[in-house]
Order: structure tokens, then C-alpha cells, then sequence
């Protein structure tokens, strides 16, 4: 059984690209490359002993909402969140296009 979602407000640098993120108690990925990081089983507490970066893999939009797909690159565990207001809108769109492309060349 899961507990929920715990609002855990922390600041972290990006493991990926080194960029301050400034959390707001809902954030879990970098704000400007969109990675993520393997920390929780359920959002927010921080009980997960993986630890491996997760890749947004893909975007999708959700009535108004976009969601991102991670996927740890240790595990191989997945994980869906929203695109927030903070987030950079271009790497949004850089991995929309990315996903584009590799549907188009079939991979």
C-alpha cells in the first residue's frame, strides 16, 4: 500500500546540467533540462535507495496539462509528472521534438 504524495520543499543542484532548482514542495525534476532523480517510492519521501538519474523520455499532453515521462537509467523505474509553470518551456519542446524525430526514423 502507498502512502501518497508527501510535499518535501528542497532546493538541489542538477546532477545533469548543474542548474540551482528552486522546489516549491511539488518539484521533482530540473526546471531547465527537465531531468530527474530516483529518490522517492512515493512522491516526496525521499525512501528510495536507488539514487540513479531518471531521463525524460517522452512529453504528452494531457487535456491542458503536458506530462513528462522519466525513466531511471539505474532501474530501469518510471515515473510521470507534469510540466509546471517554472519549467523551461524550450527543453519542452526540444524533447517533444527528439520524440518526433525518433518516430519518424523508426527507432
Amino acid at each position: 500500500m502507498t502512502k501518497g504524495f508527501i510535499k518535501n520543499k528542497e532546493d538541489f543542484t542538477c546532477e545533469r546540467c548543474g542548474a540551482p532548482v528552486f522546489g516549491n514542495g511539488y518539484t521533482n525534476h530540473c526546471t531547465k533540462c527537465l531531468w530527474s532523480k530516483h529518490v522517492d517510492k512515493d512522491p516526496g519521501d525521499r525512501l528510495e535507495g536507488c539514487g540513479g538519474m531518471m531521463e525524460p523520455v517522452s512529453v504528452e499532453k494531457k487535456g491542458s496539462d503536458y506530462v513528462i515521462t522519466h525513466v531511471c537509467l539505474k532501474c530501469r523505474f518510471e515515473r510521470r509528472d507534469s510540466v509546471r509553470l517554472e519549467d523551461d518551456f524550450d527543453a519542452v519542446v526540444a524533447l517533444s521534438k527528439k520524440i518526433a524525430d525518433r518516430i519518424s526514423q523508426g527507432k
